[in-house]
Parts: C-alpha cells; structure tokens; sequence
C-alpha cells in the first residue's frame, strides 16, 4: 500500500512521457523542446512542497498529511486538464509535485516509525520495487490515452490513481505516529532541526550522493524519448520498450532486499556506483571512437538504460536509510530535508544534461559518468553507524 502511494511519482513522470510531443505540439509550436519542462516542473514542485510536509507529519501525522496532499495532487490534475498555455500547465505541475510531496515524504516517515537501519533499508528496497515496476506500465498507459482520448485526459488517469490509494490508505493502514510523539509546529524548533540535519556529517554525505542518483535517474528520463525517437527512430515502440527495461531493472531492488542485511549498505551503494559508471564510459568511449557497429548501438543503449534504472532500485533505498538513521528523534524534518534537497539538487542537475541533447546518446552518457565520479568519491567517507 505504501509502495503505491510512493509510486503515484513514477506514474505522474512516466505516463506524461509518451504525452510530451503532443504537449510541445499544441502548447508551445514555435519550441516543443520546452515540452520536457513539464516533467522538470513537476519534480521541482515536488522538492518544493518536500520541505514543508515533513514538519507537517511530525505535528499532524503521518495520515492526514498523505491524505492531504493526494487532494491538493488531484486539484491540481484537473487544473492541468484546462491549461490554455504552456504556462499554465507549468504551474498546475508544479503544484501538483506540491501535492505529490506529501505521500511520498510521509511515506518515509511512516517506514522509519516502525523500522530502522537495514531492516529499514529491507523495507524500502521493496516500496523500490513497485516504484519501479509502475514504469513498465504508464507509458503504455499513456499511450493508450492519448490515442483514445488525448493527452489532457492522463490527468484524469492521475485524479483515479490518487483516489484509489489514498482511500485504501485510510481504510486499512493505521497511524504511526502516536499523538503523544508529535511535535508542535514552531519555528523555532524547525529552525533546530534544520540545523541539525544539516550539521550531520554523515547525513550530509548521504543527501548529496543521493542527489547525484536522482540526477543520475531523473536525466535519463528526462532524455530517453527523444533518444528513442531521434536517435533510434523507434518512437511508437518507446512504451514497449521503456515498459521492458522498468522490469528487468527492477530486479535489482530484489537483489538489494536479499544483500543488503548480510553485505551492508555501503557495499552496495560502492559497487553499483563504481559499475555504472565504467557502464556509461565504456558506451560514450563506443560511440565516439565509431567502433560500435549500427546493428548493436541500440541494444547497448538498452542496457545501459537498465544499468541507469537498475542504480536507483540498488542506491536509493540504501542512501535514505543511511541518512534517516542518526534522525529517529526528528524523522518527519528529516525525510523532509533528504528528499527535497535530493529532488531538487537531482532535477537541477538532469535539466541542463537533458537540453544539451544533440542527436545523440553522448551528452546523456558522458553526464551520468560525471554524476557517478562524484557520488563514488563521496560515498567513501559514508558509515553505517554513524549516530
């Protein structure tokens, strides 16, 4: 029920992909590129409104401000259904990813008031595994959707889903939060708690690998399409094949579940790093030297595509748990400041590597490999029992 709620971000993100050349099409003819700015905007609603429902969560509970936010997400839907302009549509996403914050981040909360540590990390590695499934199927969603109905109505499509989740939700998950736990929301105490997530050397460490993952992540979404289209002229199979590498990466949120007790979450986090990143150097190495033949550049691309989602199922759960752990105490703050940093730190950083495209794989490839070299020399400094 968690996972799904969770996952209502991977459906907002990639059921509107398929969606993107109708958007650029009908609201901005003279540049369809700035279409894109519709999964951007959204992402940057969502670190916004991050921010503020952790503190929410610690004073009202976990509950209503998921629930909250589900209806703030669905108002927001239907305003986007009505957008006249580009622009319009802009902010209607933007307060939708407000909306979206609020499930996600007390979702985590909610998982750190009953779990910790690895078995935390156990735990989320299994919300992973829905969050990553949800892909092999809202592209073909989407598409599915336009080709009925248009793509205005994918909104309505986010209006059901929300509704669905939330009301199972109410109906069957029990508060974590005892009102006897809850903090009172001041200013003053918020300020502190800031201070203290931000002072934490090891939680700090953790916020900014985590960035560089979702950056990592949300560049190769934000690029895929037009790779697919441009690069690879296989526009109308995208959804086919997005949907594939969604599931064959989501095995390693399996894989992470079954390590991460006896291996330990560094070790992990280290070596999918460390892979990747000789993953995307070898591909750009490849395709610039010219010694990749036409016959065997997209299904390397693929891979690579899977090795980009594969990193987040193996890196995310981990680096969340990493940072939650010395922040029990302030758990709402705290989900708060890791996912929002993430998510807007993640978007800032995939925006200019989506607009550098050029035709190519290169700009995406060679983007991700820098990415990689930061996180990895910042994970080696990383513990697990830091307190």
């Amino acid at each position: 029920m968690i996972a799904m709620i969770t996952a209502t971000i991977a459906f907002s993100i990639d059921a509107m992909l398929p969606a993107l050349p109708e958007i650029g099409a009908a609201l901005s003819p003279a540049d369809p590129n700035r279409a894109q700015l519709v999964i951007v905007m959204f992402l940057f609603g969502m670190g916004t409104g991050t921010f503020f429902v952790g503190p929410l969560s610690d004073a009202l509970g976990r509950k209503t401000v998921m629930v909250g936010g589900a209806i703030l997400y669905s108002v927001a839907a239907i305003l986007c259904t009505l957008a006249p302009s580009l622009e319009f549509l802009l902010i209607a996403r933007f307060l939708q990813g407000i909306g979206g914050s609020g499930p996600r981040v007390a979702a985590m909360a909610m998982i750190r008031d009953l779990y910790a540590g690895r078995d935390m990390a156990r735990v989320s590695s299994f919300v992973m595994i829905v969050f990553t499934l949800v892909p092999a199927i809202a592209p073909l969603i989407g598409a599915g959707i336009i080709a009925g109905f248009g793509w205005r109505a994918i909104f309505w499509a986010f209006v059901v889903f929300s509704g669905v989740s939330a009301t199972w939700l109410m109906l069957r998950q029990p508060e974590t939060l005892a009102p006897e736990r809850r903090r009172p929301l001041n200013a003053t105490r918020l300020r502190l708690a800031l201070t203290e997530v931000a002072r934490h050397s090891n939680v700090r460490r953790a916020i900014i690998v985590q960035s560089l993952v979702f950056g990592i992540l949300f560049a190769t979404i934000a690029s895929v399409q037009q790779i697919y289209a441009v690069t690879f002229d296989r526009a109308d199979s995208f959804p086919i094949w997005f949907g594939i590498v969604a599931v064959l990466s989501a095995s390693a949120s399996f894989l992470n579940a079954r390590l991460v007790v006896r291996m330990g979450m560094i070790w992990i986090l280290r070596r999918a790093l460390a892979a990747h990143l000789v993953l995307s150097l070898m591909l750009a190495a490849l395709w610039m030297s010219g010694l990749l033949p036409d016959g065997l550049r997209f299904p390397v691309f693929v891979v690579w595509q899977v090795g980009s989602f594969a990193l987040a199922g193996l890196t995310i759960g981990n680096l969340n748990a990493l940072a939650m752990q010395p922040m029990g105490h302030i758990a709402g703050m705290a989900s708060s400041v890791i996912s929002a940093v993430a998510t807007i730190v993640g978007a800032s950083v995939a925006a200019p590597i989506g607009l550098a495209f050029n035709g190519t794989p290169l700009p995406l490839t060679l983007g991700v490999a820098l990415c990689a070299i930061a996180a990895l020399f910042l994970s080696r400094k990383l513990s697990e029992d830091a307190i």
